[in-house]
C-alpha cells in the first residue's frame, strides 16, 4: 500500500516536492525528467533538477526521492544513470511517458511506445549500468497513438529487468483529458510479475478508490490532484484505512488555515530558484490548482491574477496570508535551499 507522487515538467520540482512532502501520506517521490541527448550530463545538471541530491535524496519532509531520466539512446542513457547512482539517487526511472510535443519529436518519452523493442534496449542498458541492488523503475502511458502495444511495452519493460513500472491510463493522444482508463492499467498489470503503480485522473478519495478496484493495483502515484488538495494523500491514508506514514501523525491539511504556512513557505522557496520575471507565474500556476479545493484559493489567485512583480506578490502575501508559528511543518525555518534539513 503506497502513494508516490509523480514527476510533473515545469509543475512539480522541489519545491512543491518539498511542500507536498511536508502535507504528509507520501511514501516516495520522483523527480521531473532529466533529459538525456548524447553526452554524458555534467554532475550540475542532475543537481539543478533534483537538489535533493546534497541531503540524501530525500525531501525536508524525510521522503525518498528517485531521479528520473528521459531519453532514448540506450548507451548514454545507462552512462548517465550511473552516474546518476553515483550522485545518491536510490534508484533510477525512466521516462516513457512524456506526451510534450518536443519531447516526443526527439524520440524520447511517450514516443519511445511504439516500439517495444527500443524501449527494452534502453531498460536493459539502465539495469546493466548500475549495481544489482538498485532499483530500476519505469513510466509508461498505455502507448502512443492508440493503446494496442501497451501490453508488449510492459513486458519488454519487465524482461529488460525492471523492478517497477507505473501505468498512466491514457495514451499520447489523450493528453490529460478524462478519463484515465484505470481498467486497461489492469490489463497491463496481468501481463507482468512486477509491480504496477497506477495512475491518471485521481482527484479525490473516491476516484483513488475506485482506480484501485479497476487496476487491481495496491499502489498509487498522484500529480495534479495533491497539487490541488495537499491533503490528499493523508485523506486516502484514513478512509482507505492505510497506515500512515512516519511523522504523520496530527498532520491535517483539510482547511485553508492550515494550508497557508505552505503557500507562504513556497513562495519563498521559488524565488532562489526561478527567474523573476516567472515568480508570480509559478505562484499563480499553484494557485490556479488549489483553488479547485479551496475557495479561500481562489480569492488569493483573483488578487494576484495581473500581479507580475515578485515584490507586489510579496506584499500581498504578508498582508492576507498567515505564516504559522513555530513548531508548524510549514514554518519558515531559515532555510533558502528547496532541500535544506527539516528545522521544525
Amino acid at each position: 500500500m503506497q502513494i508516490l507522487l509523480a514527476p510533473m515538467e515545469g509543475l512539480l520540482d522541489a519545491p512543491l516536492r518539498d511542500i507536498l512532502t511536508r502535507a504528509g501520506g507520501v511514501d516516495r517521490c520522483v523527480s521531473e525528467f532529466i533529459r538525456v541527448t548524447e553526452r554524458l550530463l555534467p554532475e550540475r545538471a542532475f543537481r539543478r533538477i533534483m537538489p535533493e541530491l546534497e541531503f540524501g535524496a530525500r525531501t525536508p519532509a524525510g521522503t525518498p526521492v528517485r531521479g528520473q531520466l528521459l531519453g532514448s539512446d540506450a548507451a548514454c542513457m545507462a552512462d548517465n544513470a550511473a552516474r546518476l547512482v553515483e550522485l545518491g539517487s536510490p534508484g533510477v526511472d525512466l521516462n516513457f511517458g512524456c506526451p510534450a510535443k518536443v519531447v516526443n519529436r526527439h524520440g524520447g518519452g511517450a514516443a519511445l511506445l511504439q516500439d517495444p523493442e527500443h524501449v527494452h534496449r534502453v531498460v536493459k542498458a539502465v539495469r546493466e549500468a548500475v549495481p544489482a541492488h538498485t532499483v530500476v523503475s519505469a513510466k509508461m502511458r498505455l502507448g502512443f497513438d492508440d493503446d494496442a502495444l501497451a501490453e508488449d511495452n510492459a513486458r519488454a519493460i519487465e524482461a529488460a529487468g525492471a523492478n517497477e513500472l507505473v501505468v498512466h491510463g491514457r495514451t499520447k493522444a489523450h493528453g490529460y483529458r478524462p478519463p484515465a482508463y484505470w481498467d486497461r492499467i489492469a490489463h497491463v498489470r496481468e501481463a507482468v510479475g512486477i509491480p504496477v503503480v497506477a495512475n491518471g485522473e485521481i482527484w479525490t478519495v473516491d476516484d483513488a478508490r475506485r482506480c484501485l478496484s479497476e487496476s487491481g493495483c495496491s499502489a498509487i502515484m498522484l500529480g495534479r490532484g495533491m497539487v490541488a488538495d495537499p491533503g490528499l494523500a493523508l485523506a486516502m491514508r484514513a478512509e482507505l484505512g492505510w497506515p500512515a506514514c512516519p511523522g504523520d501523525a496530527g498532520r491535517t491539511w483539510a482547511d485553508w488555515d492550515a494550508l497557508q504556512p505552505l503557500v507562504h513557505r513556497y513562495w519563498r522557496l521559488i524565488q532562489p530558484r526561478v527567474e523573476p520575471r516567472h515568480q508570480a507565474g509559478r505562484m499563480k500556476q499553484w494557485l490556479n490548482f488549489l483553488r479547485r479545493r479551496h475557495p479561500q484559493a481562489e480569492d488569493a489567485y483573483q488578487a494576484l491574477r495581473t500581479l507580475s512583480d515578485s515584490r507586489q506578490v510579496t506584499a500581498w502575501l504578508d498582508a492576507h496570508i498567515a505564516r504559522g508559528h513555530q513548531g508548524d511543518p510549514g514554518h519558515e525555518v531559515g532555510d533558502n535551499h528547496a532541500c535544506a534539513p527539516l528545522a521544525v
